[in-house]
């Protein structure tokens, strides 16, 4: 019998209250819960108990010298941080807050170098099969439309800075215009998935993205349209919020899971 894959968790908020959850459900034959980290003690608390098994609260560091494989699920702000530490410490990481990576895709390759598993999960979107896919040949243009309710983007940056109270909109308004790049620091808790597109796809200056809000949408939804050699490819998905946080989509949640079940798995499907 294999033993089970150790893992810690950073982030106890919707996300990763719910892989948590899942290590000790319908994944425990391969994983083991082994850490919890968050900066909200009260967090960690409210999730031990509705686990079958409480599990310890340590620190960053002490999370991933004890961890085979560590998620991320905390925030942009140190989710690098969190790689590069994973890196130096040659353990395997699972990132959902890939906005944090843009720019730094050195750690990548220093990854690759070393022989560390990073996971990036295709979050809360389909089509990054197909784009990483067309990347074998020449892209063209990729260019995503999300469209969320007004609750979905409050508090980001750009609209503070920008003076844009988002809940007085009464109508569809396109909220943000420009590149990945530029997207994920002026919403880094709202379009990761621009993030997961421009690393599969052409890079973040190149990924155009577009964001729009109205009162009457009541779905995260995610539109990408790819052009070049293999054609032109148009992916429509239209997340149901999670109950537990409206910023995330339940799709990027299960996308976690669905990852995590991958690797213990030998069969791979998808590209």
């Amino acid at each position: 019998m294999r033993n089970k894959i150790r893992i810690g968790i950073i982030g106890c908020g919707a996300m990763g209250s719910r892989i948590a959850l899942a290590c000790q459900g319908e994944l425990s034959d391969s994983f083991e819960l082994t850490a919890l980290c968050d900066l909200d003690a009260g967090r960690i608390d409210e999730l031990n108990h509705s686990l079958k098994k409480s599990v310890e609260a340590l620190s960053i560091d002490e999370l991933i010298s004890r961890s085979d494989l560590v998620v991320e699920a905390s925030s942009a702000r140190v989710s690098a941080d969190i790689v590069r530490g994973c890196i130096e410490s040659g353990k395997a990481c699972l990132v959902m807050s890939v906005g944090g990576l843009l720019g730094k895709e050195e750690l990548l390759a220093k990854a690759a170098e070393k022989g560390v598993r990073i996971y990036v999960p295709s979050g809360a979107l389909c089509g990054v099969d197909a784009l990483k896919a067309a990347s074998a040949g020449k892209i063209e243009s990729v260019t995503l439309t999300t469209r969320k309710p007004p609750k979905g983007l409050a508090g980001a940056p750009y609209l503070e800075r920008n003076n844009i109270d988002i809940m007085a909109i009464r109508k569809e308004t396109i909220v943000f215009e420009g590149s990945a790049e530029e997207a994920v620091k002026a919403f880094p808790a709202n379009v990761n998935v621009s993030a997961v597109l421009s690393l599969a796809g052409i890079g973040a200056g190149k990924t155009r993205v577009r964001i729009v809000s109205s009162p009457e949408y009541t779905r995260n939804i995610h539109e990408v349209e790819i052009t070049g050699d293999a054609g032109r490819i148009i992916t429509r998905t239209e997340n149901v919020p999670s109950k537990a946080n409206p910023k995330t989509s339940a799709l990027a949640i299960y996308s976690a899971i669905a990852t995590l079940d991958g690797i213990a798995k030998s069969v791979r499907i998808g590209t």
